[in-house]
């Protein structure tokens, strides 16, 4: 290991927190922590999006799991996962944008009630668990591998929580936007570099991609079995829908300063995630090229350590530099919005309707508490957790698809949803997904999630038809023009405070 690869990442590190704290002096009220002041351009905006979802799992999850098993292991993501971000911006972007609210718990509020908005928030906020520890897993595993052992994961994961925490608490998504397209160039840039380096190892790339098609990588479909096919759906539906209902997107893509910018962010951010993410596939792939019997046996192993190990056993400094600059900038990235996310969303939708006389201020210094107690929870989750990265991001949205989509979708596109059927929608889903997945489990010939999705629709279609028991029938108004309306009132009352 050579000493001046610590150094080099040690200054990444430092520029990084440096970048996100300048950020922060910029953050003066809640609007600006938890939206960015909704005014960033698209160039940021895409590189934003495009963050979202490159993280732990597109550098050593999907690339780990494209070696085992080919495109067919990788429905969820990058597929599922890039048109999650392009049908959330046209939905956001056309639907939500102009309604200037801060979460989708908001949404939720002035289209049914306070309970929807409680329970569609619990939802939002337990999906983050994994899809949040699957991070901080990834750079305590970085962590281990640049320093050789010498610092253990565990003892990695505190680190690179305490990092993430620095700059997000105070930058918010100021922070988290400013560092994303600093980090964007990178990520791609040394991404593209390792690929060449690896590239010239193996003779180039052609041989590369005709051994992986030779191994029947490059099938997608799976075989004619109705079980097979009915899982293959489920985990690419998973990702694709159950990812739409969650703050981290929202966020991202109202930060724009129009709802143009919105739209064509998400477009561009979720066009580039999934064009780039063949990237570290290739690389993987080549290294057990490379190194088949080291690197190849460790796919079967410890798949998550071959990437950072084929670069380190097989490449010069300066790859190893760029290399660990940039998934450092790629882990941190998707990490801090994915712990700042939740924790707006818990501090606007649920603490904020605790206290409604608290100022802005305050409510700024509770949305940064929320985080420090949210990121704590995550560390013990990821400590104790013996899930992989990957296995973390594909099962985190099984609670939104199951509870949280219907609510959301429905609401916007169909007028007679009511809060009677969100309430059936949230309970059934949840309740018919937990039940599958805990009485019967992989035995299931139908995934639990899509069980509860099913069942959510029916919840929604049947609590909104039947007689009203919950709430008003929202069908006797037209719901979007009192959305504008209410929302005008709630900015208003933000504002002045």
């Amino acid at each position: 290991m050579h000493s001046s690869l610590l150094w080099f990442v040690a200054l990444y590190l430092l520029i990084s927190v440096g970048i996100g704290l300048y950020a922060a002096t910029r953050v003066h009220t809640a609007k600006d922590f938890a939206v960015a002041g909704r005014h960033l351009p698209l160039p940021v905006v895409t590189a934003t999006v495009f963050a979202t979802w490159f993280g732990a799992e597109a550098v050593f999850g999907v690339s780990a799991t494209f070696v085992k098993e080919g495109l067919h292991g990788v429905v969820a993501d990058p597929f599922g996962a890039s048109l999650c971000l392009i049908i959330a911006g046209l939905i956001f972007g056309t639907k939500l944008y102009k309604l200037n609210v801060l979460t989708l718990g908001d949404y939720f509020r002035l289209r049914y009630n306070r309970t929807v908005e409680v329970l569609a928030t619990i939802c939002i906020c337990t999906a983050y668990l994994g899809w949040v520890a699957a991070q901080i897993k990834a750079l305590g595993l970085v962590f281990s591998v640049l320093t050789s052992g010498a610092m253990s994961e565990e003892t990695g994961m505190i680190l690179g929580t305490l990092i993430v925490l620095t700059y997000t608490t105070f930058g918010g998504m100021l922070s988290v936007a400013i560092l994303d397209f600093v980090q964007m160039g990178l990520i791609m840039g040394g991404m593209i570099y390792i690929a060449n380096i690896v590239g010239d190892s193996t003779g180039g790339f052609a041989p590369v991609i005709e051994h992986a098609r030779q191994a029947g990588k490059f099938e997608f479909l799976p075989p004619p079995d109705l079980r097979e096919w009915l899982a293959f759906i489920g985990f690419g539906l998973t990702m694709m829908l159950g990812s739409i209902p969650q703050q981290d997107v929202f966020q991202r893509i109202t930060s724009a300063k129009t709802a143009k910018i919105a739209i064509w962010g998400s477009i561009l951010g979720g066009t580039i995630y999934f064009c780039f993410t063949f990237v570290p596939m290739f690389i993987a792939y080549a290294a057990t090229l490379i190194d088949p019997v080291g690197l190849g046996a460790l796919i079967q192993t410890d798949h998550q350590r071959v990437l950072p190990l084929l670069v380190l056993e097989h490449t010069p400094l300066l790859a190893q530099v760029v290399f660990f600059g940039a998934v450092l900038a790629a882990i941190m990235s998707c990490s801090s919005a994915t712990l700042l996310a939740p924790s707006v969303a818990f501090s606007e939708n649920i603490l904020r309707g605790l206290f409604p006389r608290m100022t802005d201020h305050r409510f700024l210094w509770m949305m940064r508490v929320t985080i420090v107690c949210f990121a704590m929870i995550v560390l013990a989750f990821a400590l104790n957790s013996a899930s992989t990265i990957f296995g973390m991001v594909e099962n985190a949205y099984k609670v939104t698809l199951a509870g949280a989509f219907v609510p959301l979708i429905m609401g916007i596109y169909w007028q007679r949803a009511t809060t009677q059927g969100a309430l059936a929608a949230i309970f059934g889903g949840v309740l018919s997904w937990l039940l599958v997945e805990f009485m019967v489990g992989a035995e299931s010939l139908v995934p639990p999630q899509m069980v509860g999705l099913v069942v959510s629709f029916a919840g929604m279609f049947a609590g909104s038809l039947l007689p009203q028991w919950v709430g008003r029938p929202t069908h006797m108004f037209d719901p979007h023009a009192e959305l504008h309306h209410q929302a005008a009132a709630h900015t208003h009352h933000v504002g002045s405070e």
